[in-house]
């Protein structure tokens, strides 16, 4: 969902001596936000309906186990997509009070994470070499 929502949006223009993350451009990182955020509620509101609609119960085993697998299946997604409407109040918030102006900023070197990267992932909070090494960290440790 999010990534055809993203789709929906035209990715920003910087112009020629524009300021990185001036108002327009946090503005236009809102918007990407606040339409990923609609469209998780939309699916959440789906999955409850439809999960209240199919609540039939089987008398096979076979019918039943399938039934109960798919609806792990969709609560585990719908739980992650929780998790990130979570991660996107919490985005809009940082893009709210920025006072402090670091959106956009890597948390861990300061440097501009880019708005390419923000265009794929609105709620990155690292560049992509820090997140690199992040997740080479996360690897080795779980070796």
């Amino acid at each position: 969902m999010s990534q055809q929502q993203l789709k929906q949006t035209t990715p920003y223009k910087m112009k020629k001596g524009e300021e990185y993350m001036n108002a327009k451009q946090l503005k236009h990182f809102r918007k990407i936000l606040e339409d990923i955020k609609v469209g998780l509620g939309q699916d959440i509101d789906r999955t409850v309906h439809t999960m209240q609609d199919e609540a039939t119960v089987f008398a096979d085993p076979n019918d039943r186990a399938s039934q109960e697998s798919d609806m792990a299946l969709e609560l585990r997604n719908r739980d992650r997509e929780r998790k990130l409407i979570k991660k996107i109040n919490e985005t809009i918030a940082r893009i709210d009070s920025n006072d402090s102006g670091d959106y956009g900023y890597c948390d861990t070197c300061g440097i501009e994470i880019g708005l390419k990267r923000l265009e794929a992932r609105p709620t990155a909070t690292l560049c992509i070499d820090c997140k690199t090494l992040d997740e080479i960290r996360e690897r080795q440790l779980a070796k």
